[in-house]
């Protein structure tokens, strides 16, 4: 009957009768058959929940007719009985590049041909004017079938994929095709099925954006222009990327995350429009699935686990960090805890080097906590479901399309054997069933010699990989098959050379024939099957890491070095007899008990009542003060300048928030409690400011300061019009002098002056006024300039020279808005009375000068002269090691000017909270303010003084006394895993040599492009 199968049914399976609805005309007759199939005796697993045993398939004219016990075989009807195999539905991948044309980019990484960059689009029609924004693309219009391509994952059990061109940031729409070798137009089963996006900017060599806010940014723009142009912006213009964005809001939408923190960023953006993301994620999901699970998103998840790390030698071992190790334990345990939180997902052989890893990495899942019945539904009804197919594809029910493979067993055991892959109804061997499966553990016995044992194994049952052992001693001997027939040459004793010579013929578990010994003796011999057996070496997946769960494989969080176990939560605590600095009228208070609860401070005095069962921290010879604000940071973000334009007000960094930054954990070791995370200075008009706490663990989210007001950084000087440009000769962005700078000021807030004329005259429109107008075009970069002019956003300008400040002053006064604060502000000294009277303030290094021609006049007692003449003064970092040593920098104006000591600790305490517009509740010591805590070993301007413990919100984020034991046990936990790590290697995984990675520093001036799809960092 198999034989039969394999012939009569193949043969028919080429001639799928829905030819006849096909448009092409033949060059020959036709042959045209009825296409009825019935498989018979198998076990059928309908869909993840539902197996049917000696059950049989109908199928006609590529659907399904039936599936059931009690199924009736219609006449002519092709027969094969299935007993002891399985059919399962056929997967379905939902995140594949299958037959599209390879990407290639039109210039330079981040810029255009030949170095110089390109400001605008170079796509001709009427188009978006950036071209990674390309909705209008249409996979189905692009798709040709790669026979190669489809093979390969045809052998893996895929039917079907969802398929899109992997290119830009708005990327168009996907179509679904099957893996069939046919015509396009067969194979294409639906187009236009989903709607995709990513964080990549793709072939674009267009300069905007060059950064991952820049990459929000232009999402969110082009969204609000696709929704205007809906509304009514059609009638001014014709723009077929808009019209295309509009048509694929209908369609389910698909958004390419590369991490786990992308993953929150995508559905932010998402919660802004009203759209829920299907999130293609990068496997590392499970270091934040709380937080993942917040949003509500189903994955497509990759099973791309990392290589072991080749930590042989000590020093190499040194360049792995902590998070890497425990990434290469736990990556293969994230789906089965996506299963155990119930975040719904799907899987996909994308992002693995080698898809013929994926089979054993998808055990390796398994047998890491993932369930088989979720491993079946990911692969199946989960992707059918999310694409709205699951009415054609993902189960075997009736009317569903004939996508179904036959196997030899369970789908997800080792030694299962896929033998066919249909595809509406049309028949692909993977497998020749012919081939008897020899895979095994064999008692053997040869002659009179009966101590042997013979192992077969491999991932293939037509060229498996042999070994004969006697006692312990292991042979590889050479070996044909032919069917159920065994040739076998081997030399037995090592030590009298010849060869022994076997041929037998295998029936059920038991092998038996004859021989030849090298002496020419006749012989007998016999095999008899034990069972399975044990894995081969050789075949071991290039990305074998750890066999299961232990209970020893954590979270950090976050997942870096000096990590938390768990995240701190706030406490009541009494702090006894301190020193404390209250920054207030009482001034400093020595003996004083301070009481925390409710993450606020609740009492300060002496002699305070202790509540019973509460913590008390003794301060006895210590300083207790507000935690340090710094004004000006750029640590825990992943770019700092959106540079491709004179202006970004459009962009956000609330939206690069990088928790995991070591730089966080170490300025609390520091005293720094709140920092305001600004663009950089290489545009005129910087992007928007996210005003943080450093709370080490918690989400980007939870670091944000509610209520904040908004600010924004401005710039001026050599930055701005580039003159540090590494290339001027190219250079095509304006300005490109100090008057053009500006220039550009004027410029943009009188169109900002017009934006806000243009909306507040359309919201004095009644309803029916309304209805016949056109709304104005919503423009992110302008709203926030309108903010600065109806003082709802701030300030903070990047300054250098008294006259670029002279000049910002006189425009922001003929424009009536206000500079909030000058930042650097070195030659403040020089118009400190100006600024007083504009009312801005300053934020100033305390000793940095002589580093660029722009800071030759700067001295060390411009932040005492700007303090005498009315300013409110900072003493800011914008450096991630300054930062750590603020309280010094603040001690440099007690000598550099005679500061008061209470006056300089305010610098770095109370005033950057009058600058930030949080000294209502943040920078003293104060009944009601919030629990930003330092207790210091000494007066906190001491040069040996060093925080102790570090408080936000009544939460104890750093403590001096924990530092030994937690940098202990990180580095016991380094020593496990690297120890776990020589065991794989030692086992046969291959291995990765370790590469030093320097975790980048940010300054005002750096620049960082967005990658290309599968452009490498430093590329």
């Amino acid at each position: 009957m198999i034989k039969y199968f394999l012939t009569g049914l193949f043969t028919a399976g080429l001639l799928y009768s829905a030819a006849a609805q096909t448009t092409f005309p033949r060059n020959g007759v036709y042959d045209e058959r009825p296409g009825v199939y019935a498989f018979t005796n198998a076990t059928i697993i309908v869909d993840p929940q539902t197996t049917l045993q000696n059950a049989t398939l109908l199928i006609r004219d590529g659907r399904v007719e039936a599936v059931g016990t009690n199924v009736s075989l219609p006449a002519g009807a092709v027969v094969a009985d299935l007993k002891g195999k399985r059919i399962y539905p056929a997967l379905i991948d939902i995140d594949s590049d299958y037959g599209m044309p390879v990407m290639t980019r039109t210039g330079g990484p981040g810029g255009g041909r030949g170095g110089v960059p390109q400001m605008e689009s170079n796509k001709k029609g009427a188009y978006y004017w950036n071209q990674a924004i390309q909705p209008e693309n249409d996979a189905s219009m692009i798709f040709k079938a790669n026979p190669t391509q489809a093979d390969e994952l045809r052998k893996l059990g895929f039917g079907a994929v969802l398929t899109h061109q992997h290119d830009g940031i708005a990327r168009g729409t996907g179509a679904l095709v099957t893996l069939a070798d046919d015509r396009e137009n067969t194979l294409v089963l639906k187009p236009n099925v989903t709607a995709h996006y990513s964080f990549s900017k793709g072939s674009s060599g267009q300069q905007y954006p060059n950064s991952m806010m820049g990459v929000v940014a232009l999402i969110r723009q082009a969204m609000y222009d696709a929704d205007w142009y809906k509304k009514g912006g059609s009638k001014e213009q014709a723009n077929m990327s808009l019209e295309a964005f509009n048509r694929n809001q209908a369609l389910p939408a698909i958004f390419e995350a590369n991490d786990k923190l992308g993953i929150i960023r995508a559905d932010k953006i998402g919660d802004e429009f009203g759209v829920q993301y299907v999130i293609r994620s990068s496997g590392d999901e499970y270091q934040r699935i709380d937080e993942v699970k917040a949003t509500g998103a189903s994955l497509i998840v990759p099973l791309n686990f990392p290589q072991a790390y080749d930590v042989e030698d000590a020093w190499d071992a040194d360049n792995v960090s902590i998070a890497e190790l425990k990434h290469w334990e736990m990556a293969p345990m994230n789906a089965g805890l996506l299963a155990k939180a119930a975040v719904p997902f799907a899987l996909t052989t994308a992002g693995l080097k080698n898809k013929a890893d994926f089979w054993a990495n998808l055990r390796k899942a398994i047998e890491n906590g993932l369930t088989e019945e979720k491993a079946l539904a990911a692969l199946t009804t989960v992707p059918a479901k999310l694409i709205r197919v699951d009415d054609q594809l993902g189960t075997l029910q009736k009317g569903r399309l004939a996508n179904f493979i036959i196997t030899s067993g369970n789908l997800f055991s080792a030694d299962n054997v896929i033998y066919e892959n249909w595809m509406r109804g049309k028949q692909y061997i993977v497998t020749n069933k012919d081939a008897a499966d020899f895979r095994g553990t064999w008692n053997m016995t040869i002659g009179t010699q009966s101590n042997l044992k013979l192992n077969i194994t491999g991932k293939s049952i037509e060229k498996p990989e042999y070994q004969i052992l006697i006692d312990t001693v292991k042979i590889t001997p050479k070996v044909a098959l032919s069917g159920d027939l065994i040739s076998i040459q081997v030399q037995l004793d090592k030590k009298k050379p010849g060869t022994t010579r076997l041929t037998g013929y295998r029936t059920g578990t038991t092998i038996k024939g004859d021989g030849e010994t090298p002496d020419g003796k006749v012989i007998t011999w016999s095999a008899e099957r034990l069972g399975t057996a044990p894995a081969s070496t050789s075949a071991t997946s290039t990305t074998a890491g750890p066999a299961s769960t232990t209970a020893l494989a954590t979270v950090m969080y976050p997942f870096v070095g000096m990590g938390n176990a768990r995240k701190p939560k706030a406490e009541t605590v009494m702090i006894r007899n301190a020193t404390v600095w209250t920054n207030e009228k009482d001034g400093i208070l020595t003996g004083a008990d301070v009481f925390v609860t409710g993450g606020k401070i609740s009492k300060v005095g002496k002699n305070l009542p202790v509540p019973a069962d509460i913590k008390v921290i003794d301060g006895t010879g210590k300083h207790l003060t507000s935690g340090i604000i710094d004004e000006h940071s750029h640590i825990a973000l992943m770019s700092i300048n959106e540079g491709a334009q004179s202006s970004s007000a459009e962009v956000r960094m609330a939206d690069v928030i990088n928790p995991e930054d070591i730089n966080i954990y170490r300025q609390l070791a520091g005293g720094v409690t709140a920092s305001q995370l600004l663009h950089g200075s290489a545009n005129a008009i910087g992007g928007q400011s996210a005003i943080v706490k450093l709370k080490w663990g918690e989400p980007a989210e939870g670091m944000l300061i509610k209520g904040a007001d908004g600010f924004i950084k401005f710039a001026l000087g050599e930055n701005v019009k580039q003159a540090n440009y590494p290339n001027p000769g190219v250079l095509t962005r304006f300005p490109q002098s100090r008057m053009g700078v500006e220039q550009v000021y004027m410029d943009h807030f009188t169109r900002a002056k017009e934006y806000a004329a243009g909306w507040a005259a359309y919201n004095k429109l009644n309803t029916k006024e309304k209805a016949s107008a056109i709304a104005p075009r919503r423009d992110i970069e302008l709203d926030a300039l309108a903010e600065i002019l109806a003082n709802k956003r701030f300030i903070t300008c990047h300054s250098y020279v008294q006259s670029e400040i002279n000049m910002l002053l006189k425009v922001a006064d003929s424009l009536h808005f206000k500079v909030n604060t000058f930042t650097h502000i070195l030659e403040g000294y020089k118009l400190a009375d100006k600024m007083a009277k504009h009312g801005a303030g300053g934020s100033s290094f305390a000793d940095w000068w002589a580093y660029k021609v722009e800071v030759h006049d700067a001295i060390p007692y411009n932040a005492a002269l700007m303090h005498r003449q009315g300013v409110t003064v900072s003493i800011n970092s914008d450096d991630a090691e300054m930062a750590r040593r603020l309280n010094q920098e603040a001690a440099k104006t007690v000598e550099y000017g005679g500061m008061a000591e209470e006056d300089a600790w305010k610098m770095v305490t109370l005033n950057p909270a009058k600058l930030l517009h949080l000294d209502s509740h943040m920078g003293s010591v104060k009944v009601g303010k919030d629990a930003d805590l330092v207790l210091w070993n000494a007066s906190p301007l001491a040069i040996y003084a060093r925080p102790e413990i570090t408080m936000i919100d009544g939460a104890i984020y750093f403590s001096l006394k924990d530092e030994d034991p937690k940098r202990d046990a990180m580095q016991a936990e380094r020593g496990r895993l690297i120890q776990k790590m020589l065991a794989a290697k030692s086992g046969g995984a291959s291995t990765t040599k370790p590469t030093f990675k320097r975790a980048r520093m940010w300054h005002c001036e750096d620049i960082e492009g967005v990658l290309a799809e599968g452009e490498e960092e430093g590329k």
